[in-house]
């Protein structure tokens, strides 16, 4: 069968010139057709199930690591996963982060020798036989992908460009609405914060209130040890987590001490809840 590939690249020319030369080096490579921005590159990779992605790390409206992060959240179990390149203007993605098994990374532009060796790992990534340990080797990639995007995607996170760390005010009082009514509460009273459309609901054992702050504003005000990010919309206090359970579909959700719900737990932060 025809591998095929999908690229995401926000910039015609540069999309043109990768496919052509993509052509040239590997003609049996059935290219789908460019997207521009990653939520475009989840929708079709999901859909078309390439084996291969270029994903561009600046794209609009979703980065190229946020759209690798969302694409392996939801692929289907026991399906190996695409080997996957990043493309990018900034060698500090190149130097901390992609030379890892399936996983590479081209510098803009993209010269036809550096191409050539992607193309070569890709390949014996591909044709790589398979074995009765195989599914169990792509899950164990699969988390070891999750594991380095979960790095690269913290707040302020010093490998991003432009993410330069700055000191915050740590997170004491709430001051949320409640109704008409405006509630002060302790941060060590909140056992979830939820981002909800325009808001964030902040959940208490025996209180629901709304936040206008976004959820991303608020992280890098939350003491990491004892606030753990479960979800993309969802941050629970560890020191709350009654247990976690792993259902016939093969997704994790927790409990909390003082709540009634069960919260879903995404693949990108699984690792924070395997046994020591």
């Amino acid at each position: 069968m025809r591998p095929t590939a999908l690229i995401a690249e926000d910039e015609p020319l540069l999309a043109q010139a990768l496919c052509a030369e993509l052509q040239r080096s590997w003609p049996a490579l059935t290219l789908l057709p460019v997207v521009a921005d990653g939520h475009s590159a989840v929708q079709v990779a999901l859909q078309a199930r390439p084996q291969v992605l270029f994903l561009d790390i600046r794209m609009p409206g979703q980065s190229g690591l946020e759209a690798a992060a969302e694409i392996a959240e939801h692929w289907p179990a026991g399906l190996p996963f695409p080997a996957l390149v990043f493309v990018t203007a900034y060698d500090q993605y190149a130097v901390q982060a992609f030379e890892t098994q399936a996983i590479d990374y081209l510098l803009k532009p993209v010269r036809p020798e550096r191409l050539e060796r992607t193309l070569e790992r890709i390949r014996q990534h591909l044709d790589r036989p398979a074995t009765t340990t195989q599914p169990t080797s792509d899950e164990q990639r699969l988390q070891a992908l999750l594991g380095r995007l979960h790095q690269l995607l913290e707040p302020a996170s010093p490998t991003l460009p432009g993410n330069a760390s700055i000191p915050t005010e740590p997170l004491r009082l709430v001051t949320a609405s409640v109704g008409a009514t405006v509630r002060v509460v302790p941060v060590e009273q909140v056992l979830v914060f939820e981002a909800a459309d325009k808001y964030v609901r902040v959940l208490t054992a025996d209180a629901e209130l709304l936040l206008r702050t976004p959820l991303k504003e608020l992280l890098p005000r939350l003491d990491p040890a004892e606030f753990w990010q479960v979800h993309r919309g969802t941050v629970v206090r560890a020191s709350a987590i009654l247990d976690a359970v792993r259902g016939d579909n093969g997704k994790l959700s927790l409990s909390l001490r003082g709540r009634p719900e069960r919260w879903p737990v995404s693949r990108l932060h699984e690792y924070r809840l395997r046994p020591l």
